[in-house]
């Protein structure tokens, strides 16, 4: 009892603990039990909000708190950092695929956003640059539950921390993701600030996020390439799932970059096409010049609302050549027939959504990435919603055959996700077939 006391009053005494006592009464018991909680409390700020280390702390043989995320609704989340340091602003948002974090780590789409993973482990296979979606990583941040400390896997060339060190990308972990996820869902995508350094105040870090905005932001005119250029690769033999046959079959795309994967290209590749990307910006009498088959507008981060340049371009090709929009090019398609859009709750993120394809009446499990969508209300007659999301039933596709388009909310190429919807190339090609004929 002796030993026990004096514990107790050691742990006391500590800036690192607090106890509590606690009243329960069992199910099956009438009795009344007490006992005593200890629990690690050791904060992180002083009394401005601004991070302190603790006596002692710095010669502790593992990594402790040095990192937070501050929200706009005032919640300050504690973490260990791991990646660049620094301090950056973005959107939160979060993402349900089991796999494939180097690719959504190179998705333009997510420029401006932190990513939190839903899956709590992460970063034991480490980086390949096999599986870069583009050239850089764009988001602004990864936000996870645990990093895994080793990696395995064959094709493995660095751990997860170095690469994104050497990107000067900012990661947290050890913070309670599927508590900030549900925040998400109730309130929505909300603004947030990461944060390594000390001297910032909680204050300085809300007030940074009150001063920020995405909605109405440009942000493909910071993902899009600076020039014109061939695609020429394939999807590699070893990854190769769909063995139907396309020789003979050389169809000439030109692919509106607006944040495009390199999966797309691939796929579009395999199947028989030839590509030119083009940027942004690039006036839409020069891709016709170029005398394509047919003219992909892909995917891309941030609102369409915010490029009326890009709506216009779509507005000059529609109607002359076949189109085939992805994601961003899926709700440019459908603010160039006169239709509107608007901000989700809380948007699509991950490799698990199921899509209802109404003319086959076959369910797709599909890879999504966006924050906002096309209201089919506003669309006018002729344009027809081809697929539903059966999380939301929200758009998930268009087609008006009258002007040879066709377009889809979420991302056919996977990467990373499933390949139920790897067909919509072929139906792609099909249309270019038949607006030759």
């Amino acid at each position: 009892m002796a030993t026990r006391a004096a514990a107790t009053s050691l742990l006391s005494n500590s800036p690192f603990f607090s106890s509590s006592s606690r009243r329960t009464t069992s199910r099956n018991e009438s009795t009344v039990k007490c006992f005593t909680i200890v629990r690690c409390s050791a904060s992180l700020s002083t009394s401005n909000g601004s991070i302190d280390t603790p006596l002692g702390v710095k010669d502790r043989p593992w990594k402790i708190a040095d990192a937070r995320l501050v929200l706009e609704d005032g919640s300050v989340w504690n973490a260990k950092s791991f990646g660049a340091t620094g301090t950056q602003v973005g959107e939160v948002v979060f993402n349900t695929s089991l796999t494939g974090y180097q690719e959504i780590l190179t998705d333009p789409s997510y420029a401006g956003q932190f990513v939190l993973m839903t899956n709590p482990h992460i970063g034991n296979t480490g980086i390949n640059l096999d599986d870069e979606e583009s050239q850089q990583c764009f988001l602004g941040g990864l936000v996870v539950r645990s990093l895994s400390p080793s990696t395995s896997n064959w094709r493995c060339t660095e751990p997860l921390s170095d690469y994104l060190a050497k990107r000067n990308i900012m990661g947290i972990y050890d913070v309670d993701t599927r508590a900030i996820t549900r925040r998400l869902r109730q309130e929505g995508s909300l603004k947030g600030v990461l944060s390594t350094d000390g001297s910032k105040t909680d204050k300085d870090l809300l007030d940074m996020s009150h001063n920020w905005d995405i909605v109405g932001v440009d942000l493909i005119s910071g993902v899009t390439c600076n020039a014109p250029y061939e695609w020429v690769d394939k999807t590699g033999s070893e990854w190769e799932f769909n063995t139907s046959d396309s020789v003979g079959k050389r169809f000439h795309v030109v692919a509106y970059d607006f944040g495009i994967k390199h999966n797309i290209l691939r796929r579009l590749t395999s199947a028989g096409c030839k590509i030119t990307v083009v940027p942004s910006t690039w006036k839409a009498s020069e891709a016709l010049k170029l005398n394509p088959d047919g003219v992909l507008f892909s995917n891309g981060p941030g609102d369409p609302s915010a490029v009326p340049y890009a709506v216009e371009t779509v507005k000059e090709i529609i109607g002359k050549v076949p189109v085939f929009g992805i994601c961003m090019g899926h709700q440019l398609i459908g603010q160039a027939l006169g239709g509107k859009t608007f901000k989700m709750k809380f948007g699509h993120h991950g490799g698990n959504h199921p899509v209802r394809d109404i003319r086959k009446n076959r369910v797709e499990i599909s890879a999504q990435n966006h924050n906002y969508a096309v209201d089919p209300e506003s669309l006018p007659e002729g344009v027809q919603v081809t697929h539903i999301n059966l999380n939301d039933d929200s758009c998930a596709g268009l087609a008006f055959p009258a002007l040879n388009i066709m377009s889809l909310q979420y991302h056919p190429e996977a990467s990373p996700g499933p390949h139920d919807s790897d067909s919509v190339f072929g139906e792609f090609i099909t249309l270019m077939e038949q607006a030759k004929l």
